[in-house]
């Protein structure tokens, strides 16, 4: 999502002004409706906190760890928020890539596309994922005035009133069991960042380890976007022999070896924080969620099975099947690790980054609990 020779590397405006302008407009809904939609959102989240402390038992009775805000955002809110963390996160590499820009042929042509061009990639992909999203615990970007975030420098909580109200309707559930459901999984993200003091530090080294590892060699980069541009198409270079989805996702295909082992760590964390906050949601959601077994039904379908075509080849070439599947992952690894060891034998995984599970161990739950519970234990 960036390019290489240009005096600006992305224009950070000109991404939200493209996101916002592109963006699908919301469900119709009163100013009377879009008002009790956000207070009862701010209601289910506060509500929401309570439960899911109770439910996981990663916050010490007594202790009260540090607040951070909860806000009800619409789509242009969203992309707002994930510019200024995509700006916070990439600076360091946008930095070492324009002190690697070459000259020559290659550097004009990129030259020309320029920072522009970048920001309206960068924007038109915002504006598909905009009208998607339900909520999310942003953690990245810095704190402003219209986006505040913890005293000590946490992040924020964002719920997506128009796309938590789209939903409901299509699945055709009653709205607010459905706006309960969503902000216990929020919640639950809420909680594992403020819960676990060194997670986010972790995650944020862990991206620019990725980030630092970057081929910014131009041709590269150049043949990197043809293969993208394949796989988005579907095809494939004579004679290659791939997964039967038709083609790597873009974070796949930018990868150097060193990147792939950092991504390994990263899926891990990923699928357990993912997981978690899934098995958290079906844990508390039967006791003040009358409606759950049908919302989970129904939403496990929409989650499979995509909008389209295009809709199923932009979340492949995104990778967004792969988080999917950190859902399922992960939510089996939290279950099994539970069953076996009980809530405070499973919450051993947030004592430090050495007792996170490893990709392998998110597959082989008992790989985890033997080489976690027999060194503490042992």
């Amino acid at each position: 999502m960036t390019s290489i020779g240009g005096a600006e590397m992305v224009d950070w405006n000109l991404a939200v002004a493209t996101a916002i302008r592109f963006v699908r407009p919301g469900p119709e809904v009163s100013p009377d409706e879009a008002r009790a939609v956000v207070a009862e959102l701010r209601g289910h989240a506060r509500a929401s906190e309570a439960h899911v402390r109770e439910f996981t038992r990663m916050i010490p009775e007594g202790h009260e760890p540090e607040d951070t805000p909860v806000l009800v955002v619409d789509r242009a809110g969203w992309i707002k928020a994930n510019v200024a963390g995509f700006r916070e996160l990439l600076t360091p590499l946008l930095d070492k890539m324009q002190e690697r820009r070459t000259g020559g042929p290659t550097g004009a042509v990129l030259g020309a596309v320029g920072g522009k061009v970048t920001g309206v990639e960068l924007g038109m992909l915002l504006s598909f994922l905009a009208s998607r999203v339900l909520g999310q615990y942003e953690t990245f970007a810095p704190a402003t005035r219209e986006l505040p975030a913890g005293a000590a420098g946490g992040g924020r909580l964002l719920l997506v009133a128009p796309n938590i109200v789209h939903v409901e309707r299509e699945l055709d559930v009653d709205p607010h069991d459905f706006r309960l459901w969503v902000a216990l999984h929020e919640e639950t993200h809420r909680t594992q960042f403020t819960g676990v003091p060194w997670l986010r530090d972790h995650l944020e080294g862990e991206i620019q380890s990725f980030l630092g590892e970057t081929d910014v060699d131009p041709m590269t980069f150049l043949e990197r976007l043809r293969e993208a541009a394949q796989s988005l198409a579907g095809a494939r270079p004579e004679g290659e022999v791939g997964d039967d989805d038709g083609g790597r996702s873009l974070v796949e295909l930018v990868q150097s070896p060193a990147q792939r082992e950092i991504l390994g760590r990263l899926t891990a964390v990923m699928s357990l924080l993912e997981g978690h906050a899934d098995y958290v949601m079906d844990g508390v959601g039967p006791r003040v969620v009358p409606s759950v077994a049908e919302i989970r039904e129904k939403f496990q379908q929409r989650r499979a099975k995509g909008a389209g075509r295009l809709d199923l080849a932009l979340r492949r070439l995104l990778g967004l099947d792969a988080k999917l599947r950190q859902y399922r992952d992960g939510e089996r690894f939290v279950r099994a690790v539970v069953d076996q060891v009980g809530m405070d034998g499973f919450n051993r995984v947030w004592t430090s980054p050495n007792t996170l599970p490893t990709k392998a161990e998110i597959s082989k739950p008992a790989d985890w609990i033997a080489r976690v519970h027999r060194r503490t234990d042992g």
